[in-house]
């Protein structure tokens, strides 16, 4: 698309900061500069030579489709992981290995290949979920595609083609259009075959309502919402009839350059958080893995490397090929003890549990990794229209004329939505409606061309949102001498005005009058002119005024002084004022009944729109009403919510400053007499600002208004370039590049379009920001446990790398297999890790501020509480081995109800050198219903015997993970205060998890592939008495903790305030 070509329409739309010098601004230019520009006449349009030779130039008026990331680069992407590399090198070496192993035969050979298998199977799934999810990654751009117009009506060789396949119009071509029709391309408006025309583009553009279009030039160097001349691809003509030039096509079009900004913004997305800090401690892990893997090599190299010294130089070099493979097994056993495998499974879980929370709080989560970024969100960018406002015009307040010339009567409207039993109006005489009130609500019911419907559980608007406002209006004015309009028919009570009074004649709005008339004629026979417009054009063409009992006196200065100041009163709140007027007296209408009256004379003064002012001349002003997109009930708490968080609110819109800045007031994010001069900028004041970073970095709210997608992008890419944490909420088409680029993109789930829904990470179902706010506190509630969880399985992971370096350090001999280790991490650490995601929510969570995202997850003091406590894990798991082997009772414990013999520490710290030993025999063993016998070679007691002290050595690993998964409920707060019954959910997991490690004790298949026997009840209970003292270490450690907290977190706090500064 928009290939080659220095043809006269060709054009790279870069904005009108950025303009290249080829670009014709036909904005700018009239509208026979236009023509000519293109080489085309409105009347004849282009030929069909000229449309093929320009098809060639700018090719198809379609959206470019982007090559997706091959399926073998996404794979490939997958094992960009530190952990993930670590834990691929150590499935293929022990599978190098269990090979080797399994070429001599025996037992093992099941269990060797187990672990690689099982490393295997944990990556594969791995893989496969995340291309699951990154394949999601580029639907906003398909959906971007279906708000393209299909077809359009043509003008070509002079012939009107009404549905020509919209791809295939090119520059130059003219086109029309008429109410409903979908623009097809950007085009410059040359001629209004109505008197206006007015095209919703607010899902483009950010406004708030329907924009008219001229056929009048506007300067070069105007925003996009003031290209009053221009109508853009993918908007809608919501009222009247118009020819068009084709300017832009495809990916030169507005919504072109957002397709281009999405595609852009998706190949600039980062990891979150917490993913940049599970790779940096992967990183760090690789580091220590290396270094353990180097020390236990060096400890252990003279069992398999020995040399002679002679003349002083070692020689007679003896290699052991069988030793050396052995250690390097230890090594593969280190690396799958220091990797958490279960890690990516449980965060899974957890993040999935967090999004049903989420679900039930009307936020649906698309990408799981977006709830916990959530809970580090420091700054929330959110559009104003249709997310802190309803997107539904309402009237707010109705100026009625008072008993007397010179007074008024003033009505405030509630109600936020289209919505007739949406509120009330305050003080209204119920069923006592005056004479001036009944034509204010006659004029509202039938100067209108809107409808409002019930669909579902909503009501909607059909039409201009203004006039739906006032039919709305109408409806809570109830009928004359009616006391309620009861919850029937939406719009009963308009009905019953157009039953009373049947319009015959239209007088269509035009820019010039600012007003739209109807001529209606009433039951009696009698005509009536009725005006709604613009309160000042009403008032210049308005002779009388109409008293509260009906009577009409004439119209004096005062009275004219006092509706205007109420005017100007109402425009300062940003309400958008519509005026009332009427006429009783018009002859010329006298005897004309309607359309079919073609050859009445007053038929050919409504033909021609500039009789119009003087029909609508020497009117009776009866009332105005105020009226606005007002803001959502629930927004301002939400905001004070997230002051309270910490959080910053930004509100970007495309709608105008002076609206933007009393909505802004209204909800809180300025106070009401604040000096907001300074943090209240257009778009485009912001990007010619000197120091832009310097603005985002002011405290408290910030707007900007008018602002354009590409604005939207800058500011988000600057406060992400300043550490922030950023969420932007948004439902249109001009969000979604901003949505995409930001940490977390927010959706409208009911007014988003279908663009702003595929880029995001998150859809409001209610459409509601303070259901960001809840979602937030949620997000930090999941953080808090997921830390929990992580601490928990990385301190399990650092007494299993404790364990296997004391066994290598002491040469005794190796207490647990690699696929026991695997086990206990995967199965037995899984379910209490799960588990800790259901740690209920600390009560001031959303009275902190937000973590910055660079905060560690493992602070020095965490990591030397979680080394003591490793350090104990690896003592007790190598102790209870030593024990087995050393002692036959240990603490009042009997062992010797199995029959083993008992060796000294010295041979078992030597158990390699056993063949040397003269006179070395052991008894015999039972272990459950097997008897181990040792008479062929008794040096098998330290290898295929230990297997009872393996097993010895295994539970005392997993009993001491069950009990500090306990310590891990609270980082600090004692299991007294917070007992383990806090979260009933962890104690059902620790029964899971014993359970699983019964099934492979008292299972003899699988004990056989674990290579363990059954303990007995002496056993057990030494297995807890050297597993529970882990709580009593950590209590005091916890204790600690808490004496040096305000210590630990002063500091840490000024410096990160010095940072921020």
């Amino acid at each position: 698309m928009g290939k080659g070509g220095q043809d006269y329409g060709k054009r790279e739309m870069l904005g009108p900061d950025s303009r290249d010098d080829n670009v014709f601004p036909a904005w700018s230019k009239d509208v026979h500069e236009c023509e000519e520009e293109y080489r085309v006449k409105r009347e004849v349009g282009l030929s069909a030579s000229e449309v093929e030779s320009r098809l060639k130039t700018y090719g198809y008026n379609e959206l470019e489709k982007h090559d997706g990331v091959s399926i073998f680069k996404l794979i490939l992407d997958q094992f960009n992981d530190t952990l993930v590399r670590i834990l691929l090198a150590a499935a293929i070496i022990s599978f190098v290995l269990a090979w080797y192993d399994g070429e001599e035969g025996g037992e093992m050979e099941i269990t060797a290949f187990v672990e690689p298998l099982v490393i295997f199977l944990i990556l594969i799934v791995n893989a496969i979920v995340g291309i699951w999810q990154e394949s999601n990654a580029e639907k906003a751009l398909e959906a971007l595609k279906e708000i393209q117009s299909e077809q359009a009506t043509v003008i070509r060789e002079g012939k009107k083609i009404s549905s020509l396949p919209a791809k295939e119009l090119v520059p130059g071509d003219i086109v029309e259009l008429r109410v409903g029709d979908k623009v097809p391309a950007d085009m410059r408006v040359l001629s209004l075959i109505s008197s206006t025309v007015r095209v919703e583009q607010g899902s483009l553009t950010g406004e708030s309502e329907a924009v008219s279009k001229t056929v009048k030039a506007v300067a070069e160097h105007t925003d996009i919402q003031g290209k009053k001349c221009m109508v853009f691809a993918g908007t809608t003509v919501v009222n009247g009839h118009c020819i068009c030039l084709v300017t832009q096509t495809g990916m030169n079009t507005e919504i072109g350059k957002v397709h281009s900004q999405i595609h852009e913004a998706s190949q600039n997305e980062e990891d979150t958080p917490l993913k940049k800090k599970l790779n940096e401690f992967g990183e760090l892990l690789t580091l220590i893995i290396g270094v353990i893997c180097a020390l236990v090599w060096l400890i252990n190299v003279k069992y398999f490397l020995s040399w002679e010294y002679v003349d002083g130089w070692p020689k007679n070099f003896k290699f052991s090929f069988e030793k050396c493979t052995y250690y390097f097994e230890i090594a593969v056993a280190l690396a799958v003890a220091a990797i958490p495998e279960g890690l990516p499974a449980v965060i899974t879980t957890c993040l999935a549990l967090g999004t049903r929370k989420m679900a039930q709080k009307n936020a649906l989560v698309r990408k799981l990794p977006s709830v916990e970024t959530l809970g580090c969100t420091t700054v929330i960018c959110s559009d104003k229209t249709g997310t802190l406002t309803t997107n539904q015009m309402a009237v707010s307040k109705l100026v009625a004329v008072g008993s007397r010339i010179g007074t008024l009567r003033s009505f405030n409207v509630e109600g936020t939505s289209y919505n007739p039993f949406d509120g009330k109006i305050e003080d209204w005489p119920v069923g006592r409606m005056d004479a001036n009130l009944q034509m204010i609500a006659k004029i509202s019911a039938l100067c209108n061309d809107a409808g409002v419907e019930l669909a579902g559980q909503h009501y909607i608007a059909s039409g201009m949102p203004t006039e739906a406002a006032l039919k709305v209006l109408v409806e809570k004015m109830g009928f004359p001498g009616e006391s309620s309009s009861g919850h029937g028919d939406a719009l009963r009570c308009c009905e019953l005005w157009s039953r009373m009074e049947q319009r015959i004649a239209t007088l269509e709005f035009d820019r010039d009058r600012k007003s739209m008339g109807v001529i209606v004629n009433s039951s009696s026979g009698r005509k009536s002119l009725l005006v709604k417009g613009a309160v000042e054009n009403l008032l210049e063409r308005s002779s009388s005024v109409q008293l509260l009992d009906g009577s009409v006196v004439a119209l004096d200065n005062y009275s004219r002084e006092l509706i205007l100041q109420s005017l100007h009163d109402m425009s300062t709140s940003a309400l958008r004022c519509l005026g009332f007027a009427y006429k009783e007296d018009i002859p010329e209408f006298a005897t004309y009944n309607g359309v079919g009256d073609e050859d009445h004379p007053a038929h050919q003064l409504l033909l021609n729109p500039s009789n119009y002012s003087s029909i609508e001349s020497n009117l009776i002003f009866v009332g105005l009403v105020g009226l606005r997109d007002p803001p959502r009930k629930e927004v301002r708490q939400a905001i004070e919510d997230c002051k309270e968080a910490g959080i910053r609110v930004m509100v970007i819109t495309g709608d105008n400053k002076d609206t933007a800045e009393a909505i802004c007031r209204e909800i809180g994010v300025f106070g009401p007499y604040d000096d907001i001069s300074s943090r209240s900028l257009t778009g485009k004041d912001f990007m010619d600002h000197k120091d832009k970073k310097g603005h985002l970095r002011q405290g408290g709210g910030l707007l900007f208004s008018r602002a354009e997608p590409r604005h939207k992008q800058e500011i988000v890419r600057l406060l992400k370039e300043d550490g922030e944490v950023v969420a932007m909420t948004g439902d249109g088409v001009n969000d979604a590049p901003a949505l995409k680029l930001a940490d977390i993109g927010i959706a409208m789930g009911i007014a988003g379009t279908e663009v702003a829904k595929e880029a995001s990470d998150m859809v409001l179902a209610d459409d509601n920001f303070s259901t960001i706010v809840a979602a937030v506190g949620e997000g930090r509630s999941i953080y808090n446990n997921m830390k929990a969880f992580i601490r928990y399985m990385i301190s399990s992971n650092i007494g299993e790398v404790a364990s296997i370096f004391l066994t290598a350090a002491l040469g005794i001999p190796e207490g647990m297999i690699p696929v026991q280790l695997l086990w206990v991490n995967l199965v037995t650490d899984g379910p209490p890790a799960t588990a800790l995601g259901f740690n209920p929510p600390d009560k001031d969570i959303m009275k902190k501020p937000p973590r910055r995202s660079d905060d560690s997850l493992i602070t020095p003091w965490i990591l030397f509480r979680y080394l003591v406590i490793g350090l104990y894990v690896g003592v007790a798991t190598v102790g209870v081995f030593v024990i087995w082997y050393t002692h036959h009772t240990f603490m009042g414990i009997d062992l010797s109800g199995d029959g083993h013999s008992l060796v000294t520490y010295s041979q078992l710290a030597n158990w390699g050198q056993c063949s040397s030993w003269e006179g070395f025999s052991v008894a015999p063993f039972t272990a459950g219903p097997k008897v181990f016998s040792f008479e062929s070679d008794p040096c098998e007691y330290f290898r295929s015997g230990k297997i009872k002290a393996s097993t010895l050595s295994l539970s005392v690993l997993v009993a001491i993970e069950m009990f500090n998964s306990l310590n891990a409920l609270s980082e600090d707060i004692s299991l007294a205060v917070m007992p383990p019954w806090v979260n009933p959910w962890l104690l059902l997991a620790m029964s899971v998890s014993f359970g699983l490690h019964f099934l492979i004790l008292y299972v003899p298949f699988l004990a056989q592939i674990f290579g363990i026997v059954p303990l007995s009840l002496n056993e057990w209970l030494l297995v807890l008495a050297v597993a529970f003292p882990v709580i009593l270490i950590d209590e005091v450690l916890k204790f600690v903790g808490r004496c040096t907290s305000s210590w630990r977190y002063s500091t840490p706090s000024k410096s990160s305030k010095h940072k921020a500064e």
